[in-house]
């Protein structure tokens, strides 16, 4: 199924701060948008994504959504992630997406073929939950339609997911995929990208920020 994809985008100058010394502060904007552009690049060449819009307030998103071939949807709560994540499906819903893929700004190795792979045969309804590489949280939620279910991301998000779409009766799958299980939070995290990127590539510009 063709979808919409959803990248909520934090204020740069906020995101990131779990990374603490691994990442000197003044460094933290560059390697934030860096993540973005490989998101973004990624979410481009994938043949099932129809549409993307980026929900952001930070002013150098609109630079990077355009780079991209994106929207950018600045008008929004923007008080939490899942706040921004419910206004890119509602934009979604208005221009008549059936489905959407609710997709990380900061998990660069995103691979587009897998992208590709876990949406074709969506069925209708649907939810698919991308747990994180720790399995409690949710990187990224497919929904079809778009209002399937209402996203709650955070600690134990995946299991939020999972009981959502169990109490609103549709079927949904919790469906790891390598590529979407790395999201850039902490120092641990970082080492494991270096390892990932020295073994296979990708995140060519997320690397670059890290000088790997």
């Amino acid at each position: 199924m063709r979808a919409t994809a959803v990248v909520p985008v934090k204020r740069f100058a906020v995101a990131k701060s779990r990374l603490g010394p691994g990442v000197e502060p003044a460094r933290r904007p560059e390697l934030v948008a860096a993540m973005i552009g490989d998101v973004l690049e990624a979410i481009g060449k994938a043949r099932l994504i129809e549409r993307t819009i980026v929900v952001s307030r930070e002013p150098a998103a609109a630079e990077l959504a355009a780079a991209a071939g994106a929207e950018l949807l600045g008008d929004f709560d923007d008080s939490s992630h899942s706040a921004a994540a419910l206004a890119g499906i509602a934009a979604a819903e208005a221009a008549g997406a059936r489905c959407v893929a609710l997709l990380p700004g900061d998990c660069p190795l995103l691979d587009p073929r897998e992208l590709d792979k876990m949406l074709t045969g969506v069925p209708d309804p649907y939810v698919a939950v991308i747990p994180d590489r720790h399995g409690a949280g949710t990187n990224a939620l497919v929904l079809a339609p778009p209002s399937a279910i209402e996203p709650s991301f955070g600690e134990g998000s995946r299991d939020r997911h999972v009981a959502a779409a169990r109490a609103a009766g549709i079927a949904y799958g919790v469906e790891e995929l390598p590529s979407l299980g790395l999201d850039l939070d902490t120092p641990a995290d970082i080492v494991a990208l270096t390892m990932r990127v020295e073994r296979g590539g990708g995140a060519k510009r997320t690397a670059r920020a890290l000088g790997i």
